[in-house]
């Protein structure tokens, strides 16, 4: 899966899955603009990226921010001359019930993990349309699917980039720009790790793999739906969940 020759704009790429995703892009051979609010783990990312031939560049951006997307995406085309892939990974948290849920956390959530992606792909696609050739690729999750108590807000901007998904996959797709979704399950991160280990225990028991999964793990489906064989994959969502939701 030979990806010479892209241009990669990865959102939340300081850690994570965004990390991985940036790591096996470049591996893959494609240029990685890399974004993200933390400016030194972007520097600590594009190091590793270059110390081992390939080409990247740290762009510090809040994606919540409408004017640092535009400056940011507008940047890394003016630096790389395009933007053929576009990882819309940026996400957070705020769990709590929704009874006791402060509007502040509903807002936050959707803006970063939802608008975000809206407004990402809206400053890429000119550049896409140009030469009819694009990927689009939107980090879901398993309880954008399947709901999950205390995180109303969360599952429903995961919710919510399914739907976006296929909207764009359907704008877009006659020329050539496939829109796609990865929906990871129960992946060990950052995020997760403040959960401890009972729950992590009691998680990987609901996975018939065994296992919970990791950033590697969703980045190879990230990689694989910007490669060339998947061209006439659009509007789809891959599950990257050990089993835990089917069908």
């Amino acid at each position: 899966m030979s990806l010479s020759g892209r241009v990669a704009f990865v959102t939340g790429a300081s850690q994570g899955i965004g990390r991985a995703c940036a790591l096996k892009l470049a591996t893959a051979g494609a240029v990685v603009a890399a974004a993200a609010r933390n400016q030194e783990k972007l520097n600590e990312l594009v190091s590793e990226i270059t110390a081992t031939g390939g080409k990247a560049a740290a762009f510090a951006l809040d994606v919540t921010d409408e004017e640092q997307v535009k400056a940011s995406i507008k940047g890394a085309i003016a630096q790389f001359g395009k933007i053929d892939i576009l990882v819309n990974n940026a996400g957070i948290t705020r769990d709590q019930l929704v009874l006791r849920m402060k509007r502040a956390d509903w807002d936050a959530v959707l803006q970063t993990n939802l608008t975000s992606a809206y407004l990402c792909i809206q400053q890429v696609s000119s550049s896409m349309l140009k030469q009819r050739w694009g990927r689009i690729i939107n980090i879901a999750s398993v309880f954008g699917q399947m709901g999950q108590a205390g995180q109303a807000n969360y599952a429903a901007s995961k919710a919510g980039l399914i739907g976006l998904t296929m909207a764009i996959a359907r704008e877009l797709g006659s020329r050539n720009i496939t829109c796609n979704a990865v929906a990871p399950g129960f992946i060990e991160t950052a995020m997760t790790e403040a959960l401890g280990d009972e729950f992590k225990q009691n998680a990987a028991k609901q996975i018939p793999l065994g296992r919970v999964g990791s950033p590697a793990d969703v980045a190879s489906a990230v990689a694989f739906l910007a490669s060339d064989e998947a061209s006439y994959i659009t509007g789809h969502v891959l599950n990257v969940n050990g089993g835990m939701l089917m069908g």
